[in-house]
């Protein structure tokens, strides 16, 4: 029979004790950190894509889309392709989430490939 130790930590806590314990190696940090079972002989197995996951979702990055789905549409994903027009849409997951709104304008900033866009602030307009 298998069974988990301690419960693990998350959010703040777990933050916490991953900055405490900087100098140990990844495995080690998820044991401290109550991702691991203990399973026949007293072998301990740590979970550290449950720790990996944790530690994302600690930092606001959740990685299970299953929450938002609603049924409609496509699920976001970070691919995008150009469409035959040559227009890239975003998406309004991706708007909502950085908050931005109907009418936000940006100066698009060219790099060796990738773009930029720089939100421009409503009083450079005024000046």
């Amino acid at each position: 029979m298998i069974e988990t130790a301690t419960a693990p930590l998350t959010g703040k806590a777990l933050l916490q004790k991953f900055k405490e314990l900087s100098d140990l190696p990844r495995r080690e940090k998820a044991k401290r950190c109550g991702y691991y079972t203990t399973g026949k002989n007293n072998q301990t197995r740590v979970n550290l894509a449950d720790f990996l996951k944790a530690l994302l979702e600690a930092k606001g990055t959740m990685l299970d889309a299953e929450g938002s789905k609603d049924g409609r549409g496509r699920e976001p994903t970070y691919r995008v392709s150009v469409h035959q027009n040559g227009q890239i849409v975003i998406g309004s997951t991706y708007t909502q989430k950085m908050g931005l709104n109907a009418g936000d304008e940006f100066e698009i900033k060219l790099g060796y490939k990738h773009i930029q866009l720089v939100k421009l602030d409503q009083d450079d307009d005024e000046e």
